[in-house]
């Protein structure tokens, strides 16, 4: 018996025991650790995987810097042969790379830190470490390196930053989850996508948009609106400029999903704009029937224009497209085919089975070879452009041994255990979190109890799910409920559903960056009360508080009570509670009004 399969049957154990408790009592394995990129096997083991997630080439090509997601690094290869040069500790969770024009500094985007890393490629050394948004996670840099442009997911801007000092001088209001950048080839433009939907009215389609920067000047001069589209990843933009494209997805979910079992929750799409379209921004469909390219990611054009490579986390391959093909396709198809799934035979070439949830695409100078990140396998593989085929995969430095957990997160990310492998868990868990959109789930009638998803980390302790209660556990939750309503499909065995769980138990929080040390609280807040009107008597209600008197001695002559509340304590304290503390500030505040009412309106005018 493998040591994999001995760890999963007795996690199961231990999920069975846990569930036959009515509680989780569960630690070590199915707890984890707080850090993601560090998780126990079942003997108590740390195992630290790379996670490759993004490949940049160093000025020259001698070099390529690899960004480890898992371990916290970045790799330094060499281009030839492709072994590791050097290792840099960076922070934790990182997630954006960019080159100085100089070739002189690397930046390094640390997604949980809330930190920029700044590296210097002679030395291979972090030189500096800069404070950023929340959760910064794409970086660009004006022509002249002297500002550096940083997206944050959390805030929804970009932070424009002096590059030498790492000073903050502006924020340009992006869109919602902004995380990649790319420039145009003369950096004069920046496109920023986003991986959560813009807000919309409810029941509507989702809408996101490509914010489009002027480098030279750090301000916004354009929002390329993306109708239907609800979540961008990485943009490639042609040689010439005239031609952008956006990896992304189009759910239908404002359809019932009763009726979409043959026809997919989502789209897999790219999205085109820019001159070769007119301006206009066209949804491209990547699936074709029985075979969906689920979760388009990485995005790679030739420098001839002559192919486009799209990758594909969920699906696990490379769609390989003719772009003359696919844009006379456009020219001869007005109405939207977003969702036909005729379409890409007429433009797409070749499908490549790649490494499991691959992200960052590196087409080679020469065209002959594009580099793929395989993040869950730790592997990059090598594929020849002409013979589109993979020739060869680069094992990283790493663990070989499989975890309990790393076999859960791959079947988390993939798609290949939904009907006709259309979609996976991360298509609705945008990177393990949430989607930001509303489902009709259908068993409660066909437009009715619309829900969203919930964000899915640190759920140990939360049981049960659904909004009325009705799954007791995760096993429940992951395994038939979701099988039922959204694989439509049974085809996970029980040591899978194992692995799954104990990876999604295992997920800890991002970071609350707005908690103090020790768990102090210090807010200031506003509470501002226009027009308030009272209803007639409540019968048998206590009468403590002349609330009439008080509102009309706290009110202006316009009739809007603005109030300041602050509120202080300990979270750690188990008797603190905002909402007692509120009320006590409210009732403190109308008995001052009711006792001092000069001083009150003296201190309200400054006296």
């Amino acid at each position: 018996m493998s040591a994999l399969l001995q760890r999963r049957l007795a996690a199961a154990a231990l999920l069975a025991a846990g569930a036959l408790c009515g509680a989780v009592a569960v630690t070590g394995l199915l707890h984890g650790t707080r850090a993601q990129a560090a998780r126990p096997n079942f003997d108590g083991a740390m195992l630290t995987y790379a996670s490759p997630l993004e490949i940049l080439p160093a000025q020259g090509g001698a070099r390529l810097y690899v960004l480890c997601n898992g371990s916290d690094q970045m790799r330094v290869l060499d281009a030839k042969t492709y072994e590791t040069i050097d290792t840099i500790a960076v922070g934790h969770q990182p997630r954006g790379i960019v080159l100085s024009p100089d070739g002189a500094r690397l930046f390094i985007a640390n997604s949980w830190d809330d930190t920029i890393s700044v590296i210097d490629t002679k030395t291979d050394a972090v030189t500096a470490t800069w404070t950023a948004g929340a959760e910064p996670s794409g970086l660009a840099l004006s022509p002249d390196g002297a500002h550096l442009f940083v997206a944050n997911r959390i805030s929804n801007d970009v932070a424009v930053l002096d590059a030498s000092t790492g000073a903050e001088e502006k924020r340009l209001a992006a869109g919602r989850g902004a995380s990649y950048i790319e420039p145009s080839p003369d950096g004069r433009l920046l496109y920023v996508t986003h991986v959560y939907p813009n807000p919309t009215p409810h029941r509507t389609q989702p809408e996101a948009e490509v914010t489009v920067i002027d480098a030279v000047h750090a301000r916004v001069t354009d929002r390329v609106a993306m109708p239907g589209l609800a979540h961008g990843f990485h943009t490639a933009v042609s040689a010439d400029g005239k031609l952008g494209v956006v990896a992304g997805l189009y759910p239908k979910n404002l359809v019932p999903l009763a009726h979409l079992e043959h026809s997919g929750a989502f789209a897999d799409t790219i999205t085109l704009f820019g001159a070769d379209v007119n301006g206009r921004a066209i949804n491209v469909p990547l699936d074709e029937l029985e075979l969906y390219a689920s979760r388009p990611f990485g995005v790679a054009i030739s420098a001839d224009k002559s192919r486009l490579y799209v990758g594909s986390s969920g699906a696990e391959f490379v769609t390989v497209i003719d772009l003359p093909k696919l844009l006379a396709f456009t020219r001869t198809h007005k109405d939207s085919f977003v969702t036909d799934l005729s379409a890409s035979s007429h433009y797409v070439v070749a499908r490549i089975p790649v490494g499991h949830d691959p992200r960052g695409l590196l087409l080679s100078p020469d065209g002959l070879s594009l580099l793929v990140a395989n993040r869950l396998d730790d592997t990059i593989s090598i594929i020849d452009t002409r013979a589109l085929r993979v020739t060869k995969t680069i094992a990283l430095a790493g663990p070989k041994e499989i975890t309990v957990q790393r076999n859960g997160e791959r079947a988390f990310y993939s798609s290949r255990y939904s009907f006709q492998r259309q979609i996976g868990c991360a298509n609705c868990h945008i990177d393990s979190t949430f989607d930001g959109l509303q489902w009709d789930l259908e068993p409660d009638g066909f437009g009715r109890d619309i829900v969203d998803n919930r964000p899915i980390e640190d759920l140990v302790g939360t049981e049960p799910y659904k909004w009325n209660g009705g799954n007791p556990n995760l096993p429940t939750e992951c395994g038939p409920r979701t099988e039922k309503y959204f694989w439509r499909s049974e085809n996970y065995d029980d040591l899978t559903l194992t692995d799954l769980v104990t990876y999604v138990r295992s997920l800890p929080s991002r970071p609350n960056r707005w908690r103090l040390p020790n768990g102090q609280l210090t807010a200031s807040n506003r509470l501002v009360l226009n027009q308030l009107t009272f209803g007639g008597p409540v019968e048998g209600a206590p009468n403590s508080l002349p609330v009439k008197l008080a509102v009309a001695l706290l009110a202006d002559r316009q009739g809007v009570i603005d109030l300041d509340l602050p509120i202080s304590g300990s979270l750690n304290d188990p008797q603190f509670r905002i909402g007692p503390v509120i009320f006590k500030i409210i009732v403190n505040l109308i008995g001052k009004a009711l006792t001092s009412p000069f001083s009150l309106v003296a201190s309200a005018f400054g006296g």
